[in-house]
């Protein structure tokens, strides 16, 4: 997409601006109209900055102004007018055009004002990312730390339905945080101000399931000495959290298919039926159409639950986030053991790097809790170096933004002083830092 739309009818100026933008390095399309430039737009989207004569054959500049900025208020329009269209100018200001100029112009003066304009546009735009981003990210929490592919996809899932009522099944390696993203998901949510009721199925003995989930009348069963209220009671307004749903008993399974579909439930002893409003998120390791097949789940409580499904990568597929999940839970942990840290060794952070997590987050998150104790990664296997499936080059690539994440984070976004600690140039840096995204800004909030 070109950067600059320039209108105007008389095409020697056309040329001329033409010849000047391209020794400028400024990329433009040219118009000698302004419906040509509406169907541009319409057809190749908004250009940065639009620069228009204000008398124009057919729709004229002013009401080019306001076509475009009734469609992103934020372009900068640059008008060209003559003598006795200063008033119009004028007026064209107050309805938020950037700039005018007056014909007959100096060249110097239409590029000044053009680059000042594509700089505020960068700005503006930047600015609009930071927010998306910021809005994307939070769809997570402050809980889900990670910037890879498979993470940055979860966020957008959330993020469009987060504050639905749909169930939500969650389908990972054990270790891979299930329960966070539950969570998150439930503080994302319309719920949030109600409460977030976590049970695992595979912990509760199977006499007791039902009682657990939905309660039971006092002397209904042996041991029942008063009423108690269940975890669906308790989640009323809330989120329901089934962590190993796989593990559930099969009659409890058709118990629970029936609560799902009709959004009521009976407590153990009673036949009183309770309205139940609360969104359920089941968890699972297992592939369920694969035990619903085999006949160790239930076929319609499965397709009941898989709605939305979320697959939570395992550590090794985001070896990126290792980095900055590590150094959260150092500080989580020196936090709990009252213990100060150093920063990690390039050879323990190439250590980390290597290692396969087969125990994911919960695994690096004891390693950061023994480095904090015992000081050092002994535990981890060392023959996992070896076992190296990542080509060399994306292994250089996610070791040198590591370092360069850790450079800036030291020295809270300070140029300077990273420039000095990494002993780099500074074109290099910058170089490298649009290469792997890195904002310095981002890390300005730690000092």
């Amino acid at each position: 997409m070109d950067d600059v739309f320039f209108i105007d009818d008389e095409s020697d100026i056309r040329l001329a601006i033409e010849q000047s933008f391209e020794l400028e390095e400024i990329s433009a399309q040219f118009f000698a109209n302004a419906e040509d430039a509406m169907l541009a737009i319409k057809q190749k989207g908004m250009p940065k900055v639009v620069i228009t004569d204000i008398c124009l054959p057919g729709l004229s500049g002013e009401n080019l102004l306001s076509t475009v900025l009734h469609q992103d208020k934020d372009v900068p329009v640059i008008l060209i007018t003559g003598h006795g269209d200063i008033s119009m100018a004028v007026n064209a200001l107050r309805n938020g055009a950037y700039d005018f100029i007056e014909k007959p112009f100096a060249i110097d003066r239409l590029i000044d004002t053009t680059k000042r304009a594509l700089e505020k546009r960068e700005l503006t735009l930047e600015n609009q990312e930071l927010k998306r981003s910021l809005k994307v990210s939070q769809a997570l929490g402050p809980r889900i730390i990670g910037d890879t592919p498979a993470i940055g996809a979860l966020r957008d899932t959330i993020l469009h339905i987060a504050d639905t009522d749909a169930d939500i099944l969650l389908f990972g390696e054990t270790g891979t945080g299930k329960e966070l993203f539950a969570r998150s998901i439930h503080e994302q949510s319309s719920r949030r101000e109600a409460n977030f009721v976590a049970i695992n199925c595979g912990a509760v003995p199977e006499n007791l399931i039902e009682s657990e989930l939905y309660g039971h009348e006092k002397g209904s069963f042996t041991g029942a000495d008063a009423k108690r209220i269940g975890k669906f009671e308790h989640a009323q307004g809330g989120t329901l959290f089934l962590d190993e749903i796989e593990s559930m008993p099969m009659q409890a399974q058709i118990r629970l298919l029936r609560v799902l579909q009709e959004r009521v439930i009976e407590r153990v002893g009673s036949n009183e039926l309770i309205p139940v409003d609360i969104r359920v998120i089941a968890a699972t390791k297992t592939d369920l159409k694969k035990a619903a097949e085999e006949g160790t789940f239930r076929e319609d409580l499965y397709y009941r639950l898989n709605v939305v499904t979320l697959d939570l990568p395992p550590l090794r597929q985001r070896k990126e986030d290792i980095p900055a999940l590590f150094h959260h839970f150092l500080l989580v942990a020196a936090s709990r053991y009252g213990k100060a840290v150093n920063a990690l060794p390039d050879a323990d952070l190439q250590t980390l790097m290597s290692h396969d997590w087969p125990g994911n987050v919960r695994e690096l998150r004891n390693s950061a809790e023994r480095f904090v104790l015992l000081g050092n990664l002994g535990h981890l296997n060392p023959s996992a170096r070896s076992q190296i499936t990542t080509p060399l080059a994306a292994q250089v690539a996610e070791f040198e933004k590591t370092l360069i994440e850790q450079a800036l984070s030291s020295n809270h976004g300070r140029i300077n002083e990273t420039l000095e600690l990494l002993q780099v140039a500074r074109k290099t840096l910058y170089d490298k830092m649009q290469k792997y995204g890195l904002d310095k800004n981002n890390y300005k909030a730690d000092d």
